[in-house]
């Protein structure tokens, strides 16, 4: 306990760090569903501390205590790990560090609040619904939650095999960089651990500039929205160009984990577990109802989650993050107490879908609602865009990021067209080691134009001085002076290669036409860019 804050379910004896390691004497704190090496793991369940001690360490908290780390204590959860409320436990609900009225998220409750009160600098959640993200925005601290498999779940007990993640809280992102630097590591003895890419997925840009939030966003409390709105302004002022998205595809793929058959996978976890007195009521019923789902119903969801992936895979083409709030309000114990079940789905609304849908997360602060309560918000990104991503999360906290500079014997160059990703000649770029640098626009005073032609649709990019002032799309890749020639050497006439100026300032190389090379193209300008304009219902072909 520390004041009436039940953050700890066991104590931990000090130990001498490691020498010489990155995190040298660093204190943390782990989830009581992570194992530590001579401590039962009880998932905040009285009936599991009789159970013998865990004789191994979890392969996170191993390497942790190998990078010159030392834990502290367990803390407290909501049991099993079911549940985004921090109530759900035998040993007392942890509440915000703002407001003694208000929860303190879960189920990691008592990792968050730790690091909140200032207690140990690094905590170890777990996220499998939103457990980590809920209790950070709650708290006004950073959560990440990697993608799936990037920290191995060796030595968790599980809540969702398949989905569960071992996520970090710090007060800042460059805590959390470092600790990432030492958890993220293939697994062999993890069946759903995943090396991280020496090279990111090719749509996923080393700098985010582009956010996606909704062009629709209701039922957030009145607070909430407030907050809500001053966070979209924040993102603009620290450079972001914002883009609004219908985001329906990713609620229903949130739907799907309590309303599906997921819950079954939480049956199989730990439902015989259930049956001791130390069980929460609520989780029980709720862990229970998985015990009847037929496979076919499993199968059918499956199907479903594989249309929705589909459905939404393609905001990725345009967009670096996805930003939202983290839940649609903050409330009050009392209110858990009166509907805990209805409550606590509600704080899932936006955090469900991540998991499903092979993402990763960050939930940073973002200020404070009109009440004085943290509010927090969630940067969102593909699967393995990590470092970019953390990138981002430190500029959105005004910390330093840590983005590599242009390599000597590199350059960066300007696509608008057949180039950019996902479209026919992106391959090229990638077989010759291209990596997308960032999404942007250019200065005003460009227009695009269709160039004639039988083969693959092209465009050509022309300075007439006339052009819209909000510019037109591009991606900025880095390659090799190499393979910059390689590209040029193939250019069709009229394309060259010229300078491009962009909305920032910047000046870059890139596909350019001149005047006199378009007077028979079709001036496509204001859809705003290539893509805009392959997707619209009818793209115009000629005149």
């Amino acid at each position: 306990m520390t004041g009436n804050q039940p953050i700890w379910t066991q104590p931990v004896r000090w130990t001498e760090p490691a020498a010489d390691g990155p995190l040298h004497g660093l204190t943390f704190a782990l989830k009581d569903n992570i194992d530590l090496a001579g401590y039962p793991t009880t998932a905040a369940c009285p009936d599991l501390a009789a159970e013998p001690p865990a004789t191994r360490s979890a392969t996170a908290v191993r390497r942790l205590l190998d990078a010159g780390a030392v834990p502290v204590g367990k803390t407290n959860m909501d049991q099993f790990a079911t549940g985004l409320v921090g109530t759900r436990s035998p040993y007392g609900a942890c509440h915000s560090v703002a407001s003694p009225a208000h929860v303190s998220g879960g189920s990691s409750s008592g990792s968050a609040v730790a690091v909140a009160s200032g207690l140990v600098p690094l905590a170890l959640g777990t996220d499998t619904a939103g457990s980590g993200r809920v209790p950070a925005a709650f708290n006004g601290i950073v959560g990440v939650k990697a993608s799936r498999g990037l920290i191995s779940t060796s030595g968790l007990l599980p809540a969702c095999r398949s989905l569960d993640c071992v996520t970090t809280f710090t007060r800042t992102v460059t805590e959390a960089a470092a600790a990432l630097d030492v958890l993220v590591s293939a697994d062999p003895d993890d069946a759903w651990s995943r090396p991280l890419p020496a090279i990111p997925p090719a749509g996923v840009a080393a700098r985010m500039r582009v956010l996606a939030v909704p062009d629709e966003l209701t039922g957030l409390d009145p607070a909430h929205h407030r907050a809500w709105q001053r966070a979209v302004d924040h993102a603009r002022r620290i450079g972001a160009r914002v883009v609004t998205v219908d985001i329906e595809g990713f609620l229903e793929a949130a739907r799907l984990l309590y309303q599906g058959p997921w819950v079954a996978e939480r049956w199989a976890a730990f439902g015989h577990l259930l049956g001791g007195p130390g069980v929460d009521p609520t989780v029980r019923s709720i862990v229970a109802g998985g015990r009847d789902l037929s496979a076919a119903q499993a199968f059918t969801a499956m199907d479903r989650l594989a249309t929705l992936r589909r459905r939404t895979e393609g905001l990725w083409t345009d967009v670096d993050a996805l930003l939202l709030p983290v839940t649609p309000g903050h409330p009050t114990l009392s209110e858990v107490a009166a509907d805990p079940v209805g409550v606590n789905s509600r704080l899932g609304t936006f955090t469900n879908f991540v998991n499903l849908l092979d993402l990763c997360a960050v939930a940073v602060p973002a200020g404070q609602r009109d009440d004085g309560l943290p509010f927090g918000v969630q940067l969102i990104a593909p699967a393995f865009a990590d470092a970019p991503l953390l990138d981002l999360a430190a500029r959105w906290c005004g910390e330093p990021e840590r983005l590599a500079p242009v390599p000597a014997g590199s350059t960066l160059l300007a696509v608008c067209g057949a180039h950019l990703s996902g479209l026919a000649l992106n391959p090229r770029l990638l077989e010759l080691g291209a990596r997308l640098r960032f999404r942007g626009r250019t200065a005003g005073g460009y227009r695009l134009f269709r160039l004639p032609g039988t083969g693959i649709p092209r465009p050509a990019l022309v300075r007439t001085g006339d052009g819209p002032a909000g510019g037109i799309a591009v991606e900025v890749w880095q390659l090799s002076h190499h393979a910059v020639g390689a590209l040029l050497d193939s250019a069709p006439a009229p394309l060259g290669f010229g300078p491009v100026e962009l909305d920032d300032g910047a000046v870059v190389t890139g596909y350019m036409a001149p005047p006199d090379g378009v007077r028979d193209a079709l001036d496509v300008s204001g859809f705003g860019g290539w893509r805009s304009y392959l997707d619209a219902p009818a793209p115009i072909m000629s005149t």
